[in-house]
């Protein structure tokens, strides 16, 4: 069964009714952002500079913003506290702690307790020392268990309520104890399965959320997701299968190690990818989630290369306003305010065109008094990547009001000058080239059953960096679960067009977030031009559909969808769909009404241009009375968008322009 939702961005009131003036007051509010897809974009600057080895460490913020970290040197455990971590900072200061294996160390905090775990030079002890005073003193150790054989990595979480996860691995098992009502219970192995492991982190967020690093049973070493469960994602005290978030073929002298995590404004990794062949390296490697995704989702913008080396990661923690990453020899600060500048009031010119498959943005601002020669200070956002957000809008009696608009990302500049003037010229695409310039580094496969459509489309626009939401959807896109391959090389937009191929829905974006929209016939209408709202021009054909008669060739099944009114007239002119995915008669009716659906809205053509509506967006439906063209709330399909604006000079202009097409 289709869910309907809701389409066109709702307006205020008094924007609304300011649109429909033929003397409307333009106002089109323009900013740019350090976010890509609406996650903070993370501007590392490097504190601390030393000498220490690279070797097991970890690192912790408890709730007064101090840094907290440890590590492992020559046998020795040191730990360290900088009670206000800043440029100034003295981080090559280490207290030492006692003797120890060299295995993997762990830090878990919350509030003013620091939870410090380690391993005894009998390699087999796992040891806790406890600090209730935001890590400035340690209590004596504790036991934990002793295991059976020797440790090599360790993480730890902890809650609000005390309730701490401690897992440690041995060989390619990983083991849990968990403390509840401030005792620690009894081991347990895990229920998953590897050769080996090579890094394990952990983050408690609604769930115990873990990475894990190692190597599987054909020897290919990944990096995974798991959930520990507490009831939100997983059931309490329950691991869900690993999840694949990388992957490297048996052979390629690619492994994986040393993953850390944590979560902010939303989950944020580092993991170690080790090169042995020619031309070795062992490099850092960054990801993230998009913002409103669950842990469960294992959606990853693609992994993002550093430029460091080393083998035993980047621990990775925060505070409520910035993020820090650390090793033994290095501090990096970022903020975690997304910075904004509104260059509103210097803009002359602008012009969007937004279609399905791409949209493109070329804001032009006055520069006279040489204002955007220093992109530095608050300027420094005017970065290439940057995202440019797009509100139309009018003045009203309330004052400027506008509708948050397209997003856009900045491919680039350039300074203009003459007849008097200057000016810096921005240009941006859409979302659509994010997905355009993310390439598959490897051949991702899902066999049949395995995702259906919306699932496999999430992950493609995620590893963009972007998230998938949905208006509306058809039953396809939730019921089929095909196979589906991405080949190396392949682009996130080649393979989106593929998937949305086999329904009838269409992908549209509201600002950063991709959204399917499943558009129907049936469909009423979002707004009404040539009554309220004036038009100024349009045009209106009819055409011929490009086919009118559906054939499709599925595993089994044969079906065949007719336009015959259009038979009758023209003929038949058909297009035909192999898949081999579609077993059942009623999944290859599915694609046989997806694709006629497709070719429906293309029996119609022409534009519309008004006063800027400013909660327009691709597929909504309008109704459009132009009596000297013969239309009376006539329904179209908006199939692409323009809007132009001109602030001042001998021809100013706010206008916009409606590409239609068929309901």
């Amino acid at each position: 069964m289709s869910y309907s939702g809701v389409a066109m961005r709702t307006l205020y009131s008094a924007l609304l009714a300011a649109q429909k003036k033929a003397s409307g007051v333009p106002y089109v509010k323009v900013e740019v952002v350090d976010s890509i897809g609406g996650v903070k974009r993370l501007d590392w600057q490097r504190l601390y500079t030393g000498s220490e080895p690279d070797f097991y460490h970890a690192a912790t913020m408890p709730a007064d913003g101090s840094l907290v970290r440890c590590r492992v040197d020559g046998g020795n455990l040191y730990r360290q506290r900088v009670a206000n971590p800043g440029p100034a900072s003295n981080f090559g200061a280490w207290t030492l702690v006692e003797t120890c294996a060299n295995a993997g160390v762990a830090l878990a905090s919350y509030g003013a307790a620091v939870l410090l775990f380690y391993v005894g030079t009998n390699g087999r002890t796992l040891y806790l020392r406890e600090s209730t005073d935001y890590g400035a003193s340690f209590g004596s150790p504790i036991t934990i268990t002793t295991a059976a054989s020797a440790v090599g990595w360790l993480a730890a979480a902890l809650k609000s309520d005390g309730t701490a996860l401690f897992i440690y691995s041995v060989g390619g098992a990983v083991y849990r104890v968990k403390r509840s009502g401030g005792s620690w219970g009894s081991p347990a192995a895990w229920s998953n399965s590897l050769s080996s492991v090579s890094g394990l982190a952990c983050q408690y967020w609604l769930d115990f959320n873990v990475l894990v690093t190692g190597a599987d049973s054909q020897s290919r070493n990944k990096v995974w997701s798991t959930i520990y469960g507490d009831g939100y994602s997983e059931a309490v005290d329950a691991w869900s299968p690993l999840r694949e978030l990388m992957d490297a073929s048996a052979g390629s002298s690619v492994e994986f190690r040393a993953p850390f995590l944590t979560y902010a404004d939303t989950f944020r990794a580092t993991f170690i990818e080790k090169y042995s062949g020619s031309e070795s390296y062992n490099r850092p490697y960054f990801s993230y989630s998009p913002a409103a995704a669950d842990f469960v989702d294992n959606l990853w913008r693609e992994p993002v290369p550093l430029n460091l080396s080393g083998q035993y990661g980047l621990a990775l923690t925060c505070s409520a306003s910035a993020f820090w990453l650390t090793a033994p020899w290095g501090v990096w600060q970022a903020s975690l305010a997304t910075s904004t500048l509104d260059v509103t009031a210097d803009v002359l010119e602008l012009t969007s065109e937004d279609e399905p498959g791409g949209g493109r943005l070329r804001v032009v601002l006055r520069n006279d008094d040489g204002c955007y020669l220093d992109l530095s200070g608050a300027k420094a956002v005017i970065q290439r990547g940057a995202e440019v957000r797009i509100s139309p809008g009018y003045v009203t009696a309330s004052g400027p009001l506008a509708s948050a608009g397209p997003a856009y990302w900045l491919q680039g500049w350039e300074y203009t000058s003459g007849s008097g003037g200057a000016t810096l010229v921005l240009q941006a695409r859409d979302a659509w080239q994010l997905l355009d310039g993310w390439r598959a580094r490897r051949q991702y496969a899902w066999a049949k059953g395995e995702r259906n459509v919306f699932q496999l489309l999430s992950f493609v626009v995620a590893r963009a960096g972007l998230e998938l939401s949905a208006l509306s959807y058809s039953s396809t896109i939730t019921n089929l679960y095909p196979s589906f391959t991405i080949q190396p090389g392949e682009s996130a937009a080649t393979a989106v067009h593929r998937l949305l191929s086999m329904a009838p829905d269409v992908l549209f974006f509201r600002g950063h977030l991709a959204y399917v929209r499943n558009p129907q016939a049936a469909d009423a209408s979002d707004y009404a031009f040539g009554v309220e709202h004036p038009v100024l021009s349009g045009r209106y054909a009819t055409l011929r559909p490009p086919a009118n008669r559906a054939q499709v060739f599925g595993n089994g099944p044969f079906v065949e969808g007719f336009d015959w009114a259009e038979i009758e007239d023209a003929y038949d002119r058909v297009r035909q769909i192999h898949d081999l995915n579609l077993d059942t008669v009623a999944l290859a009716q599915d694609r046989a009404g997806a694709e006629q659906r497709h070719l429906a809205m293309a029996a119609q053509d022409g534009s519309l241009v008004a006063p800027p509506n400013c909660g327009q967006e691709l597929y909504d439906v309008v109704t459009i009375t132009d009596p000297p063209a013969g239309l009376s709330v006539a329904k179209r399909r908006v199939l692409g968008l323009s809007l132009r604006y001109v602030r001042s000079g001998r021809a100013p202009a706010y206008e916009q322009r409606l590409t239609l097409g068929a309901v």
